[in-house]
């Protein structure tokens, strides 16, 4: 696939941010909140690897909300490039990335080469994160229950101000990110 090209379709961060009408706030609050751990031995050999990243993504994902900008900071420390397409315009490239084979989960990371060859992927929820998604599913009444609408969206509202908060999801994501480019240097 010529990751390449999708690369250059993107958005680059400030337009992406200005094109959102959705969760921009709440990613700018993320953003202006999360602290970047000092890895400078793991930022130096990012920045000599000169891995770009394409984000498939949507303003309206709050997985997208939490994870993207803790990407930027990642990026911006290592002189990383980042190409953001919005997944439902993008689908050709979405469907080689689907989570478990059939979801078209996001946010997808795509670390890129110079040569434009895939290196790692990453997403869409760091383990911790998708086990809080799973266990606070898991409690959720039957779709056939008469609450079902009303719990599912107390539950939508309560993981989005979590994943806008929760600066230990923040720090977990972080270190879900990381850890998948370690395993490439």
């Amino acid at each position: 696939m010529a990751l390449q090209a999708w690369f250059e379709k993107g958005m680059n961060p400030d337009e992406y941010i200005e094109s959102m009408e959705k969760h921009k706030e709440n990613l700018l609050h993320v953003y202006d909140n999360f602290i970047l751990p000092d890895d400078s031995q793991l930022f130096s050999k990012l920045k000599a690897e000169k891995l770009r990243v394409i984000v498939l993504t949507e303003d309206w994902c709050g997985d997208a909300m939490m994870n993207t900008p803790i990407l930027f900071h990642i990026a911006q420390k290592t002189n990383m490039e980042v190409s953001l397409l919005q997944r439902d315009n993008h689908l050709e490239l979405m469907d080689h990335y689907l989570t478990n084979g059939k979801s078209r989960s996001i946010p997808i990371f795509i670390f890129i080469n110079e040569k434009g060859n895939e290196v790692t992927k990453w997403g869409p929820r760091a383990p911790i994160v998708q086990s809080f998604i799973d266990d606070s599913l898991a409690n959720l009444p039957s779709q056939d229950a008469e609450d079902f609408k009303e719990k599912r969206n107390e539950l939508f509202t309560f993981v989005m101000k979590s994943f806008r908060d929760n600066t230990d999801f923040w720090k977990h994501t972080y270190e879900s990110i990381v850890d998948t480019l370690k395993k490439q240097l």
